[in-house]
């Protein structure tokens, strides 16, 4: 199998490189090089930045390819470029939405893939609907041989979960320094967690696999936990147990409107999934990395990299302004 990502060195794409180095795959990369220590051995990059129209035709001159991934469209635009490059240069393309394109709030639980995707807080949501409308439209109108995939909350090494910013440390840094932490609304709602090697298994399943051409999938975990849960496996992996403050996500999107997207958009509501579908398209896809030892590897990858504990000082700042006002209006 021959197979290109258009991207390949983020959270995500890195694990499902590694998974399909593992089968003994030819694997490109396509991106502009500037993470040259999230590249793998084996992989052959072809550097150019993706927008370089003529650069990249001309890096793909002679190649096909059984699948293409591309993990950095967002926009419609984005969409159309890339049936312009990647038509009749590879049996498989797979488009990377996102399972936050499902109706918020949701009717009904468990979301499937049949859920409709309406998302009226998030642009970044509603940007990849566009995207995959443009996609399959075009499979309907000349065949072009689109998969669809939508991640859920996907983590791994240097990720810690949380809804104010995962690729950083802030959320650890204030357990472990007795701040609060700030949990929207009660905290009882549940989200579901999946680990990037879980989804990794997931899509390689899919590339080559001719019955997923015109399909829509998510990928994720079965394991699901409430935002109070995830917080305090947290702290009990950090040896500290976690203050929790609950202000209801109206309240901090009304201070924070940029927010907006993020939590009413996505993370103030249960996310639970069916996915039936992913395991009958791929029979043996399992998840086997529960959330507790997935965050532990995690924490461990930032004591070997101390100089990625980056507390965001805005976010920060923030959250300690959303806990004093809650405790003085708590207090009167």
């Amino acid at each position: 199998m021959r197979i290109l990502f258009v991207g390949g060195t983020g959270n995500i794409s890195r694990a499902c490189t590694d998974a399909c180095l593992a089968l003994g795959w030819e694997v490109y990369h396509l991106n502009r090089g500037t993470r040259k220590e999230e590249v793998r051995e084996g992989v052959i990059t072809l550097t150019s930045d993706i927008h370089d129209l003529a650069r990249v035709k001309e890096l793909l001159k002679g190649l096909r390819f059984d699948a293409v991934v591309d993990w950095i469209v967002f926009k419609e635009e984005d969409a159309k470029r890339d049936l312009d490059l990647f038509e009749g240069k590879t049996d498989q393309y797979v488009f990377i939405s996102t399972a936050s394109a499902y109706e918020k709030p949701p009717r009904s639980l468990p979301i499937t893939e049949s859920t409709p995707l309406k998302n009226p807080f998030w642009k970044y949501s509603q940007d990849k609907i566009a995207c995959e409308k443009v996609f399959l439209d075009a499979f309907k109108s000349k065949g072009f041989p689109i998969t669809i995939v939508r991640p859920s909350y996907t983590y791994g090494d240097g990720w810690i979960p949380s809804q104010f910013g995962s690729a950083e440390y802030t959320i650890a840094q204030r357990i472990l320094s007795g701040k609060p932490i700030v949990v929207p609304g009660d905290g009882t709602n549940f989200w579901t967690l999946t680990h990037n090697s879980d989804f990794a298994k997931g899509l390689r399943g899919l590339l080559g696999n001719s019955g997923a051409i015109g399909e829509a999938f998510h990928i994720t975990s079965d394991e699901a936990y409430s935002w109070d849960e995830i917080y305090r496996t947290l702290g009990r992996a950090l040896g500290v147990e976690p203050q929790l403050i609950h202000i209801p996500s109206e309240l901090i999107v009304d201070r924070y409107p940029d927010w907006t997207g993020n939590l009413l958009g996505d993370k103030s509501y249960t996310a639970l999934f069916d996915n039936s579908k992913i395991k009958r398209f791929v029979p043996d896809f399992v998840c086997t990395t529960p959330f507790s030892r997935g965050l532990r590897s995690s924490l461990k990858w930032f004591e070997r990299h101390p100089e990625k504990k980056v507390v965001n000082p805005e976010t920060d700042k923030r959250l300690d302004a959303l806990v004093e006002e809650c405790i003085t209006i708590r207090g009167r």
